[in-house]
Parts: C-alpha cells; structure tokens; sequence
C-alpha cells in the first residue's frame, strides 16, 4: 500500500458484529478524519446464533451457511462506518469460529483456538507491514469475556506486533514496523451503571436486562486510559450494528444479542494503553489514540483522569480464563 496517509489505526477482531459493537464510533470517526483504519477479523462466525428466524436455516447444525452470509453483512457495516480497508485473517474461511469455550466445535482442526500462534500472527505481519498503523486496537488477555476466539485474537494481535518489528522474520513479507501504541477494548464501570439505569428506566422493548458482569470489558474507571467521543457518529455505529441482523437487535441506545438481554450502546468508547506511551498529561485521560505518535493532529486532548498507562504488552504467552 503507498501513499499511505499520515494517521493508521489497526483493529483486530474475532469474528464480524465485535467490531462494530466494540469500535464503531471509533472506526466512523477516525474513517471520517481521514485515517486508514484496517480491520482484521479472524473468524467468519459460523458458529454465531442468529435472530431473525426466516435466517435460521444458515446456522452451522442446519445449512452451515451463516459464515459467507456474515460477510455481507460486515461489508455492509463497514460501508455505514466509511472503512474501506477490511480483511479476513488469512482469507475468508482460514480459521473457523470455534463457539464458546468448553463446547465440541473447540477441537475442531480448522478452528481458530486451535490455531498453531505464529502461523496466524504471521498473517497479520503482513498487514502490519504493509498498512504500518502507529495505533493497535486488541481484546485485553481475556478476550473481555473468555470467548476462546477472543483470547486467541488477543494473543494473534500481541504476537504479530512483536514479529512485525523484528527483521529477522519473514523477510519477505516486508520491511519491519513497530507499533508506537496498544490498546485493549475497555468499559469503565461507572459508565456501564449508568448506562444500565438508562435501560432500565427507558422501557425499551426488551424481554430481559444484561448483567453488568456479562458485558466485556469492564473495569474500575481507574483503568481507563483513553476515551474516545464518538457521538457525532453514534448513527453511525447503531447502523452498523443494524448491519449485523443476524446477530444484533438495535433499539434506539439500546440493543440486544441472540439471548434477548438489553445492553447499552455507547457512543463514547474506552479504552485501556497496554503498550507504548500515553500522549495525555499525568493523570488524566487521553482524547486521541494517536496522541503522542507522529501521526498526532494537532495537541492531544484529554477526557478525564485515571490511572497511567497499564504498562507492558504482556507476551504471546498471556491467557484468559475459560468463558
């Protein structure tokens, strides 16, 4: 890729509807300011549960065709988000959806957690090598909530932005390029709470209400290290989302996965620096992830305080707990 523009963002996701849950606002509004943001999903989700029933025919135990149908409907988020640049990790197909932990669909040759680490870092390499992004977006070593394809597109993600750097592998596969900063996906608990009284004072049309417990991702505000305002593109990421029909339901600022459960949706994402320097003033929260990086427009703002950065990347060898 030449002529790359002066700010890359890179979000790695395992399968399609995480991205846009997690990251949508953040996607629509780097996309808009004129970034390369790159989406790498690992998986096609064919082992996802599907809502609408006039669909249910594509689930893996009946016609096994819920994974080439999610690529439509990725694409088509990522035409509601501006993002042009997005990838299968190693192609569509690669590595399959291996379903939540502990079921049958984990042992499966062909499914992602099985996948041998280097051999799949190895594909991002590539595409950290042609797309150089200064800025890294990846699930905490949990995955955020145990899914073992969570976990594993965490350790992907660590992996390759080690390999990616050093010149001795792959050769071939391009120049080597080291990552100024690592994010994982993060909500502070304080917005989660108030987020879940606005549910349920709202009378949003939902059988049930999440756990907060059940949401990835949360942690103690202190944590937090970046929050990013997305709500001029809050739209945006709700059609997105409406974008993923087989997987999520939208209702106003709110929605809802296969269990009927309502949850929030956030127009202002956080985040957590898990590698590099944080470009915000001691003890308070950074407003741009390119803060301090040299694809910084203009002085970084900032939104808040919290804790410093949370320190090193960890190594490929980090695991989660079992979902």
């Amino acid at each position: 890729m030449t002529d790359l523009p002066a700010r890359r963002l890179l979000l790695v996701h395992a399968h399609p509807d995480d991205e846009s849950i997690n990251n949508g606002a953040t996607m629509a509004r780097y996309a808009a300011e004129g970034a390369l943001v790159t989406l790498v999903t690992c998986t096609l989700g064919e082992e996802g549960e599907i809502i609408p029933p006039a669909l249910a025919h594509l689930a893996a135990d009946r016609d096994d065709r819920l994974g080439p149908h999610r690529i439509g409907e990725l694409a088509a988020a990522m035409k509601e988000l501006g993002v042009a640049d997005h990838r299968f990790l190693g192609g569509p197909g690669r590595f399959r959806d291996s379903g939540m932990m502990g079921v049958a669909q984990n042992d499966r040759e062909n499914a992602f957690w099985q996948a041998d680490l280097d051999e799949a870092a190895g594909y991002l390499v590539e595409v950290i090598r042609e797309t150089r992004p200064q800025v890294l977006v990846a699930y905490d070593p949990n995955g955020g909530y145990g899914h073992p394809d969570h976990i594993q597109a965490h350790r992907v993600a660590m992996r390759a932005a080690e390999l990616a750097a050093d010149a001795g592998f792959r050769p071939g596969s391009g120049a080597p390029h080291a990552i100024d900063k690592i994010y994982w996906n993060r909500v502070p608990r304080s917005v989660a709470e108030e987020g879940f009284a606005r549910l349920r004072a709202s009378g949003a049309g939902f059988p049930g209400v999440a756990e907060i417990d059940d949401i990835p991702g949360v942690v103690p505000d202190a944590e937090i290290t970046a929050a990013v305002d997305g709500a001029p593109h809050r739209e945006h990421k709700a059609a997105a989302m409406r974008a993923h029909a087989t997987q999520i339901a939208v209702d106003g600022p709110f929605f809802a996965l296969s269990n009927d459960l309502g949850q929030p949706l956030f127009a202002t994402e956080y985040y957590q620096l898990a590698h590099g320097t944080s470009g915000a003033a001691p003890g308070e929260r950074e407003s741009d992830l390119f803060a301090g990086t040299a694809g910084t427009a203009g002085t970084a703002g900032t939104a808040g305080t919290a804790a410093g950065s949370a320190g090193s990347a960890g190594t490929a060898g980090d695991s989660g707990a079992n979902g």
